[in-house]
């Protein structure tokens, strides 16, 4: 049990259900910030801490710690310093854009573990790149299918996150695209794909598969996951469309 936290609700009368009514997530996530292991969401710590009269690290000493896995770290570092992410994906919304309870659904099948909840802390703190004030432009084109497809065991956790996709669609550094499901076979059938813009002009690129992601930077890769790319885009509806596809969506869960 993390006692300082315990220790610091009893203290200024808080529960768990009045901590997340003022910091806006389910009263449930903000109990498990009492166990080992389980910390706020990047954007939220400040505020959790501030209600609760501590500094983070007295809160959470670990915080600083990664917890993504050392292969994907690479990855990682190269998001950082991007200045603009082209994101294709097939199956799922992309981890950039994910809410808390569709990162756990996709990463446990909706069985948390102590490592589940790590890699669904790490994906969440990657998200804090699109927030900052030079963050990097990210172009994301989802299949349709990602949808209409139900992760996880309710109808409320799509709702939710086809919500969290039109807000951050409504960002000036996120577009957002979607091939309509009666598109013909296109080029993104073979998979997902990220090209990362870098500030020297350089592209590298992340490549998922079944047995592990791989880091591109040879020129004739990027060059075909570029052409690829494009006959992706080319297939996507235009951004306004693709809004409308997918409130029509998010109504369809509700």
């Amino acid at each position: 049990m993390n006692h300082a936290f315990v220790a610091a609700l009893a203290e200024t009368g808080h529960t768990a259900e009045s901590l997340a009514g003022q910091v806006g997530v389910h009263p449930k996530t903000a109990a498990r910030w009492a166990n080992p292991g389980h910390i706020p969401q990047a954007r939220h710590r400040a505020t959790v801490a501030s209600l609760l009269g501590r500094d983070v690290d007295a809160l959470w000493p670990d915080v600083s710690r990664r917890r993504e896995p050392v292969w994907f770290r690479p990855w990682v570092n190269v998001e950082r310093e991007a200045i603009a992410l082209r994101a294709f994906e097939l199956a799922w919304v992309p981890g950039l854009l994910q809410t808390e309870a569709y990162a756990e659904a996709t990463l446990a099948g909706g069985i948390l573990t102590a490592d589940t909840d790590e890699l669904v802390e790490a994906r969440l703190n990657r998200q804090a790149i699109l927030r900052r004030e030079q963050g990097p432009l990210l172009i994301a084109v989802l299949d349709a299918g990602v949808l209409r497809r139900r992760v996880g065991d309710s109808r409320a956790l799509m709702a939710e996150q086809l919500a969290h996709l039109l807000a951050c669609a409504e960002s000036p550094t996120v577009q957002l695209h979607v091939v309509p499901l009666d598109a013909p076979s296109y080029p993104g059938l073979d998979g997902p794909f990220t090209i990362a813009d870098m500030p020297d002009g350089s592209r590298v690129a992340h490549v998922d598969s079944p047995a592990r992601a791989q880091l591109l930077d040879k020129t004739s890769d990027i060059v075909t996951l570029e052409r690829r790319w494009e006959l992706i885009r080319g297939e996507a509806l235009p951004r306004g469309r693709s809004l409308d596809l997918l409130r029509e969506a998010a109504a369809s869960w509700t």
